[in-house]
């Protein structure tokens, strides 16, 4: 469950330019009230353990041929699974339907695929904690709404051990208040400023933020003198 709250209105407008210089500011667009805010993502967990899990594990190079995004989650760590014979932890039955993925360091590593969370967030996942990610991963990830927070090495593993131990546990990632919670167990987390505040306040959709003022868009566009040049 993702949990949102509305947004106070912010609006972006522009006088640089000299063709406008002494006209009234234009609003490029204000944003909506009802914005993909991520508060707080409560769910069940799923512990994946070793550092420097990298994108070509996450989801293999021969699955990015997909015209969409939406078989992806069927094939996340299609090699690592097949391996494991059915005992990787996106297999086993006590952890399906889990929302939030607890990994160890430098998750994300290697390539810039964009599809790496992609096929995370198809399978179900909606947050990570971690112990360290891959900046571009880390990108990706903010880019569809997907927060990731870092704890201590020492934290992550109690975190992984308590859902090995109550799979069917409940957690909570709270960026508002910066804590993960499992079960009993309540720790603090860290996450950048910019990443935080735009899932607070909704800005990470940047689709959603034109689409929604799409008739605030054509009015701006249509005063835009360069765009009727022939």
């Amino acid at each position: 469950m993702v949990e949102s709250a509305a947004s106070a209105s912010y609006q972006y407008s522009t006088a640089g330019a000299k063709w406008c210089q002494n006209r009234e500011p234009i609003v490029l667009f204000t944003l909506s009230k009802n914005m993909n805010q991520v508060r707080a993502i409560t769910g069940s967990g799923i512990p994946l353990s070793g550092n420097d899990i990298d994108t070509d594990r996450i989801i293999p190079a021969r699955f990015l041929r997909c015209v969409t995004f939406d078989g992806l989650g069927q094939q996340v760590f299609a090699d690592d699974r097949q391996q494991t014979g059915g005992q990787h932890p996106f297999d086993l039955p006590q952890f399906q339907g889990a929302k939030i993925l607890v990994v160890n360091g430098n998750f994300g590593c290697g390539s810039s695929r964009e599809h790496a969370p992609q096929a995370l967030s198809k399978w179900g996942i909606q947050a990570i904690v971690g112990e360290s990610f891959a900046e571009i991963f880390l990108g990706n990830c903010v880019a569809i709404g997907i927060p990731c927070v870092t704890a201590a090495a020492d934290v992550v593993q109690q975190l992984q051990a308590q859902l090995l131990q109550r799979p069917d546990g409940l957690m909570q990632v709270d960026l508002e208040h910066l804590t993960v919670k499992c079960g009993d167990l309540a720790v603090a987390v860290n996450m950048g400023d910019g990443p935080r505040q735009m899932m607070l306040a909704g800005t990470w959709d940047a689709c959603g933020q034109l689409l929604g003022q799409a008739e605030q868009v054509t009015k701006t566009a249509a005063q835009l003198p360069y765009l009727a040049w022939s």
